[in-house]
């Protein structure tokens, strides 16, 4: 039997819609059937499936199964819970392939799965590869099974295991309500110091504040939270957890850069010379502090699965994006898992002496430098925009990084503008060593947009 998707659903790096309107449980069968046929095709038969807390995913989740079986695939059913251990699921049961039904940050009527296959990520060209099986109908066929296996004692000793701190440390906890909560209850019992829950029983409609820790008003609660219990730090996650937010002691975020640039510290004090990456919206200090601190810094590509890909590629053990996203590849798995990443942060701060996070924190080289500033652009014109700006650019001599959009520096510092691989949306954002100099590029983001007919947000 054929399947069509809304075409909206097959993104750049998981499969994303609004249910009820472009994604349905129909949906979910045909995925499972399609990725099934895949996983069989590449040889392999075994899957594993989890799912966050939103309301709909227990279904889609059924769906998505049938599907699979229908192909004859071995399911193995992890359970509820972040989608970083759904991956270590798949890498702890050495299976073919793995799905997760997760709208991660996205309004609650949103939903959507992310997947991996043979090991690595299953994006861009492999997704849209979904499509073409499922409207041709063909489906491989079999017989297959489903079995339970909660992995979550597991999984959370698992992460608990790389707690390397000397001391404890007071800590809140922000869930938002999202899919890490009860992972969290689980891991917090296994470490040291003392540890307060926010939000921690998961709730598909996500009644006290949307869990995307990249937006500063998502953090209030986690601050004041902070500031009432004297704590030393607080750490916040996404919808689906694999993305963190981290605020210390005084209240002040640290934006992905920065909890990059104290991991990279740590780590390359025992693997010197080591790559590190950090997306093409990290700022020159990142780049520039791993660079003192003796690693070596690359720029990549923003994507989770891209900077997964790269990481493998040339063998980097530690990876970053301004999003939250942190990737160890070092004494873990190399994807993004950001309970991981917190319980390394915690062991970092467990072992300075007469160090605070937010001391640490105020040695960073200080820049000054606009939000992520996101705008709508139609899907067809978006990548066209960011083409006409590069091709200005390049007509002036202008100094481009063009790996991914176009990033510029000049005298004053860089700005940034690339196409969303998600959405109908342009991202920019501007860095410099001070107002006046932040004031000038702005204006010459504002500029090349409005040479293309767009207008940048005030």
């Amino acid at each position: 039997m054929t399947h069509s998707f809304h075409p909206s659903i097959l993104r750049e790096y998981d499969i994303r819609g609004i249910i009820g309107e472009t994604l349905s449980v129909a949906d979910a069968r045909a995925i499972g059937a399609a990725f099934g046929t895949r996983v069989r095709a590449n040889g392999g038969s075994t899957v594993c499936v989890g799912w966050d807390g939103r309301l709909s995913s227990p279904d889609l989740a059924a769906g998505l199964v049938e599907g699979l079986i229908a192909t004859g695939c071995a399911v193995r059913k992890v359970g509820r819970g972040p989608t970083p251990m759904l991956y270590y699921a798949a890498k702890a049961r050495s299976a073919d392939g793995g799905i997760m039904v997760t709208g991660s940050h996205n309004p609650p009527n949103h939903n959507g799965f992310k997947m991996v296959l043979a090991g690595k990520p299953f994006f861009g060209p492999d997704i849209k590869d979904l499509g073409t099986i499922a409207e041709g109908g063909a489906f491989a066929q079999g017989s297959g099974s489903v079995v339970d296996d909660d992995i979550a004692d597991e999984y959370a000793a698992r992460l608990a295991a790389d707690f390397d701190g000397q001391r404890g440390l007071k800590v809140v906890w922000d869930c938002g309500n999202g899919a890490a909560g009860e992972i969290l209850g689980r891991l917090i019992k296994s470490l040291p110091g003392e540890h307060h829950v926010l939000f921690g029983d998961i709730d598909g409609t996500f009644p006290n504040h949307h869990p995307d820790p990249t937006e500063p008003h998502n953090l209030v609660d986690l601050q004041q939270a902070v500031a009432d219990r004297g704590a030393d730090m607080g750490i916040a996650f996404d919808g689906d957890g694999d993305r963190i937010g981290v605020i210390d002691g005084l209240g002040r975020i640290l934006w992905g850069d920065q909890i990059l640039v104290i991991l990279a510290e740590d780590l390359l004090k025992t693997r010197p010379g080591a790559t590190i990456i950090a997306d093409v919206k990290a700022s020159k200090a990142f780049f520039d502090e791993v660079a003192r601190l003796g690693g070596n810094p690359v720029m990549g590509r923003t994507g989770h699965s891209l900077i997964k890909t790269q990481m493998a590629e040339i063998g980097a053990p530690l990876a970053g994006e301004m999003s939250g996203h942190i990737f160890f590849a070092d004494r873990y798995y190399g994807y993004d898992d950001a309970l991981y990443a917190a319980v390394r942060l915690l062991g970092i701060v467990g072992r300075w002496a007469g160090t605070t996070l937010a001391q640490r924190r105020d040695a960073l080289p200080q820049m000054v430098n606009t939000p992520e500033m996101r705008f709508d652009c139609a899907e067809e014109r978006k990548f066209q925009v960011v083409a006409e700006v590069r091709a200005r650019l390049a007509a002036s001599g202008a100094r481009v990084n063009a790996i991914d959009g176009v990033r510029v520096d000049t005298p004053d510092g860089w700005w940034l503008l690339r196409a969303s691989n998600t959405q109908a949306v342009l991202v920019a954002r501007c860095e410099a060593g001070d107002q006046a100099g932040l004031d000038r590029l702005r204006a010459e983001l504002e500029g090349q947009l409005t040479q293309s007919g767009v207008a940048l947000p005030a």
